[in-house]
């Protein structure tokens, strides 16, 4: 019996091309390109526009490498094809963030409460966009990749501008609910 995850076929959207190779699957689309190693012991088919993934018989945990596997597949061709996105809102008085173009990269600078501005680097394969001061668009291909930088900004300076839990100032996702907590009566 294998996964549920990996039994449901990848549909391949028009405009992006599947190299499977020995131990790799290349994916490219209009937006660039990913490629994923594979697991000895895991097939991956590609036809009618629709790739599978099946584990060999015997394998060790062959179910759950499957299921990750097409689930990794499955957000490269997200990826190559749309991208992802996370965006995150700055909420305090003077917090606000600017999008610098420096080169092929861009940098966040970031004014939250410091004595001093907070400069983040984007890494190779994300680009920031500011719509308004107090937001902040993480774009890039790799899922992981935007998660990661999102968290990093979210937690810049070891968690001292998360949103906390009295005001509710801070750096959070967009979608994130803060439970506020009631003061301290007399």
């Amino acid at each position: 019996m294998s996964s549920r995850v990996a039994r449901k076929p990848i549909p391949v959207p028009n405009g992006v091309d599947i190299k499977i190779e020995a131990s790799l699957v290349k994916v490219k689309g209009s937006k660039g390109e990913l490629t994923q190693s594979l697991i000895q012991g895991i097939c991956v088919e590609y036809a009618n526009n629709e790739i599978t993934v099946k584990p060999s018989e015997g394998l060790t945990n062959g179910d759950a490498l499957a299921g990750t596997t097409r689930a990794l597949l499955s957000n490269h061709v997200h990826g190559v094809s749309n991208g992802f996105e996370k965006k995150l809102v700055l909420v305090g008085v003077g917090y606000r963030a600017q999008v610098v173009a420096a080169g092929k990269t861009t940098k966040l600078n970031l004014t939250l409460g410091l004595s001093h501005p907070v400069e983040y680097t984007a890494p190779e394969g994300i680009v920031f966009e500011s719509p308004s001061a107090t937001e902040i668009i993480v774009k890039g291909i790799e899922k992981h990749l935007v998660g990661q930088v999102a968290a990093d900004i979210r937690n810049i300076r070891k968690g001292i501008r998360k949103p906390e839990p009295y005001k509710g100032k801070g750096i959070r996702y967009h979608d994130e609910r803060i439970i506020l907590k009631e003061t301290k009566k007399k």
